[in-house]
């Protein structure tokens, strides 16, 4: 039996690929809080209040997923 090269290198070129989480969630985190920061300054309370729960959120989900691709 003769096997084509092109499926011979397919198959030994397969890699696992490691778990990584996170990716974006502190960008995200640092963006939300620029955007309270701006909104704090400028009076809009309601939304620097929801810019700062949302970047508060998205820090402790990063950190969260961090820890577990850390253990994996």
């Amino acid at each position: 039996m003769v096997v084509p090269h092109g499926v011979l290198d397919s198959a030994v070129s397969v890699q696992a690929v490691p778990l990584q989480f996170g990716g974006g969630f502190i960008e995200l985190a640092v963006l939300f809080l620029i955007l309270a920061l701006v909104a704090a300054v400028l009076g809009a309370r309601e939304v620097a209040g929801v810019s700062m729960n949302i970047a508060k959120w998205l820090v402790i989900i990063f950190v969260v997923l961090a820890i577990v691709a850390f253990i994996l």
